[in-house]
């Protein structure tokens, strides 16, 4: 296991990897947003905060529970792609879950151009790809499902910031009252694989790859 201050360079690396102007992240994909704010279901920061932590208890836990579960080496990334797929229901979901999966892989082979990402193949999912950055940042599982959550959180949140010319500052203090859950569901996807399903959000993600010149990917 690496030192404090190596452990410590190894996490600001994962999260940097998680920034939201990459293209993981809220300046491509908004995580649903965009299709629930023209749907009327999130309208100004309070619906937001309602539907981040909705996000963060499903499909958030579900993804982290995959990255934490590679990054342990208890799941191999071709039984992740599987059980990636069984949990995401609408193929819009699928489809924009590789295409992060793809922008994160593209990133990771540049910083350690030494590891082995041909297990991963060209479209992984993003659960995947983080699972084995986790591992090639020497991280816990439970750190790497919080990186998944902090992505989880703030990309969705930053699109709804955007979408709707939100106070900046109101947004940053709703991500900041849901830190906690995030650390706590951190802590729960490290215990095993989640199997939930959030049929809105599988609405509006199929919704939104139908949708004609959308502003995000997804």
């Amino acid at each position: 296991m690496p030192g404090s201050a190596e452990r410590a360079t190894s996490l600001a690396l994962l999260f940097t990897l998680a920034d939201s102007r990459l293209p993981i992240g809220g300046h491509v994909h908004s995580g649903g947003v965009e299709e629930a704010v023209a749907s009327g279901l999130v309208r100004d920061v309070a619906t937001v905060e309602l539907y981040l932590r909705r996000r963060i208890r499903t499909s958030g836990l579900v993804a982290a529970s995959l990255a934490a579960a590679v990054c342990s080496g208890a799941l191999e990334p071709v039984c992740a792609e599987a059980e990636a797929d069984a949990r995401t229901p609408a193929p819009g979901a699928r489809t924009a879950s590789r295409a992060q999966g793809r922008g994160l892989l593209r990133l990771a082979k540049q910083i350690w151009p030494q590891h082995d990402w041909v297990a991963l193949g060209s479209r992984p999912h993003l659960s995947t790809v983080f699972g084995m950055v986790g591992a090639a940042c020497a991280v816990t599982p439970q750190e790497t499902a919080g990186v998944v959550l902090y992505t989880t959180l703030t990309g969705a949140a930053t699109a709804a910031q955007r979408l709707l010319a939100l106070d900046p500052a109101a947004i940053a203090a709703c991500t900041v009252r849901l830190t906690d859950l995030c650390d706590r569901t951190a802590v729960e996807a490290a215990t095993g694989l989640a199997a939930l399903s959030d049929p809105l959000q599988d609405v509006l993600a199929q919704r939104h790859a139908q949708r004609e010149m959308p502003l995000f990917a997804s």
